[in-house]
């Protein structure tokens, strides 16, 4: 489920519609969580279905790290990708803000950490990466792991409106890492091997 004070907008002809924020999000705020009516598709079953929904599946999908295709229920599949991404996916499955969001900016993923099939360019944001491959956990994951670790304190101070989709078992384990008391486990971990 994505953050409630988002909204979905058109954001240009070069990149569609994406998630903006309504409200303010400090860093840490967890701007999206699996949830119950998020739905999981195995590649043989994607295989099996119609062409049209094969191609619609492959255009709003993530790959979890069991190589499944999981379709956000809510507007959380219009997250769009940037190289310079504000929010970060989690070995538990859940993404964070790495910086404040301010109201009307785009909520943005890199694509690279969401187990891509093909690799595909992005937008030029002037950065030296600008084609997002299916290795990219591989390759990227020390950065990312230290941008969540910078800001994994900051998911007790501030507001989680999407607490109540974490299990109680994974908050203790997310205050124990917050609290330094615990090893983060590393985005590494969403890679799916091919």
């Amino acid at each position: 489920m994505i953050h409630p004070k988002t909204e979905l907008k058109f954001i240009s002809n070069e990149v569609g519609y994406g998630v903006v924020a309504t409200e303010f999000m400090p860093a840490g705020t967890i701007t999206w969580a699996l949830d119950d009516l998020d739905r999981e598709f195995t590649p043989t079953k994607l295989k099996k279905m119609n062409p049209l929904y094969q191609n619609i599946l492959e255009t709003y999908c993530y790959r979890n790290k069991k190589g499944n295709f999981v379709l956000c229920w809510d507007y959380g599949r219009y997250v769009n990708h940037s190289f310079k991404s504000n929010c970060i996916s989690t070995a538990y499955d859940f993404e964070i803000a790495i910086r404040d969001i301010q109201p009307g900016e785009e909520l943005t993923d890199d694509y690279g950490y969401l187990n891509v099939s093909e690799p595909f360019k992005g937008i030029d944001e002037g950065t030296r990466r600008k084609t997002v491959y299916p290795d990219d956990l591989l390759n990227h994951y020390q950065i990312w792991d230290k941008q969540l670790i910078k800001n994994f304190p900051d998911i007790l101070r501030v507001e989680q409106p999407l607490k109540s989709l974490i299990a109680q078992k994974l908050w203790n384990d997310i205050t124990a890492i917050a609290e330094g008391k615990k090893e983060m486990k590393s985005i590494k971990e969403n890679h799916f091997p091919r």
